[in-house]
């Protein structure tokens, strides 16, 4: 179920939320388990089995690392497997039977396993319970409708952020519901909304518009470049703002996952701003029980860094091209771990040179990232440089770019800390915040119903991430 569709904003959301605040206290988080797994059992019948499944697996795990502590880490090392094991058999089956194949000129027939939607996501938020647990972070919980709604919490099911157990422990017994969590949360849910249906959804029919024109010029090219790096921002930050909303209608408080990447000075800084719930979970989960930056030699740090974003990419995705893009990243941030870069950077022509590097290795990054395979992806990157003889521009790239510019250049203006900046030139004074609260409220009312109409008409709807 898409947080855009009818049947949520009309009917499930609605329902829910009247259901929800009628229900006595320690009913609530039933009430959030049924739904949530109404919610996936709407979009994948079969597979809320798997992750039921996998709930109990890490209840059971857990409860027993508590349990038998001289036994603690073979139990963790077989809970973990398993659901490693279950993610690569769901998600990376057949990518691995085409490697045999490629490699050794086999003829394994493929399995064609369908992705289950969001397992990549509801893993991670497991095996980080179950680490947590292991290393006395948190208390084991006991209560198996509170772990499986933590687990299955539909806001971030599907596509996250990955809030840690920490994250929301107490709140899974104990959180506040008040007026001012509700506004926010409606509020931060319309912000989303807007940006997925307004903006995400318009650059998604140009990119494929664009490619259902045929044309192979630079500028055809240069559109594509752009318009999927700004699509990918706004549809996948739009989906983190809607699940923050809607978890803070719930009581809950999820981590940021979002700052503004593409504002970044440096690419380990854009990889600070982007989907930051899945870098320190790399962070904390990988890198740093592997030493982190924190060893003795280079080789070490390198081997540390490869290992990450190795499975970064491979984490998005069971393709080469998604490898090659974790590479490509682990090659630009061994660059700066190495060099210092850019803090030695001391003019500021140097500084506005590396970000204009910075931002062009993203979008690099990103048409690899969506390209249909590692050579397709790698062919869009020369065509982009007429290095594979095709014309500069025609017509029909420039009646494109005519069709969209102002959904570009919103998305432009957008993608930086304007609500940020105009909030900082409010005179600090009573009546004028007053003013400013009262008009963001009637802002995201506006937005709110906008974007509703615009999500009933919409036929370009889906979440990129959803594919993760």
């Amino acid at each position: 179920m898409l947080f855009t569709s009818i049947s949520f904003l009309y009917y499930f959301l609605p329902a829910l939320i009247i259901i929800y605040f009628i229900t006595p206290k320690k009913y609530k988080n039933i009430i959030l388990l049924i739904a949530s797994l109404l919610f996936y059992l709407y979009g994948e019948p079969k597979y809320v089995f798997l992750m039921i499944a996998e709930i109990i697996i890490a209840y059971i795990g857990a409860i027993l690392i508590d349990k038998y502590k001289n036994q603690s880490k073979n139990i963790l090392i077989t809970t973990l497997f398993i659901h490693v094991f279950l993610l690569i058999i769901f998600k990376y089956t057949d990518f691995i039977i085409q490697a045999i194949n490629d490699i050794s000129n086999a003829n394994i027939k493929l399995l064609n396993i369908a992705l289950p939607i969001g397992i990549s996501f509801y893993t991670f938020q497991i095996i980080s319970y179950v680490i947590d647990v292991y290393n006395g972070k948190v208390k084991v919980q006991k209560n198996i409708i509170n772990l499986a709604t933590y687990v299955s919490l539909f806001p971030q099911l599907v596509a996250g952020p990955i809030v840690r157990y920490q994250t929301v422990e107490k709140e899974l017994d104990d959180r506040e519901h008040s007026f001012n969590n509700f506004a926010y949360g409606i509020r931060r849910f319309s912000i989303g909304l807007a940006k997925k249906v307004l903006i995400a959804n318009a650059l998604g029919e140009l990119c494929t518009k664009a490619f259902a024109l045929n044309e192979t010029t630079v500028i055809f090219y240069w559109i594509f470049g752009i318009s999927y790096m700004l699509q990918l921002y706004f549809d996948f930050s739009a989906y983190s703002d809607m699940a923050i909303g809607l978890g803070r209608i719930f009581g809950f408080h999820f981590p940021e996952n979002f700052n503004y990447p593409y504002i970044a000075k440096s690419i380990t800084e854009f990889w600070r701003r982007w989907h930051i719930s899945l870098g320190t979970w790399f962070r904390d989960y990988v890198y740093f029980p592997l030493g982190g930056s924190r060893v003795s030699s280079k080789g070490r740090l390198v081997f540390n860094l490869f290992v990450v974003w190795m499975l970064t990419g491979i984490w998005h995705g069971a393709s080469w091209n998604y490898v090659a893009w974790g590479f490509f990243y682990f090659v630009l941030l061994t660059f700066e771990k190495l060099t210092g870069i850019p803090k030695k950077l001391a003019h500021t022509w140097q500084k506005v040179l590396y970000r204009i590097f910075t931002l062009l290795c993203v979008m690099f990054g990103w048409v690899v990232f969506r390209a249909p395979g590692l050579k397709m992806g790698l062919s869009y990157i020369r065509s982009m440089f007429c290095l594979n003889g095709n014309a500069f521009a025609d017509t029909a790239s420039l009646n494109l770019i005519g069709s969209y510019a102002l959904v570009a250049v919103l998305g432009i203006v957008f993608c930086m800390p304007v609500a940020g900046f105009v909030r900082k030139k409010i005179p600090e004074n009573p009546k004028a915040q007053l003013a400013a609260e009262i008009c963001t409220r009637v802002i995201c009312l506006v937005l709110l119903a906008i974007s509703c109409s615009f999500a009933v008409s919409s036929s370009y709807n889906p979440f990129i991430y959803f594919n993760f």
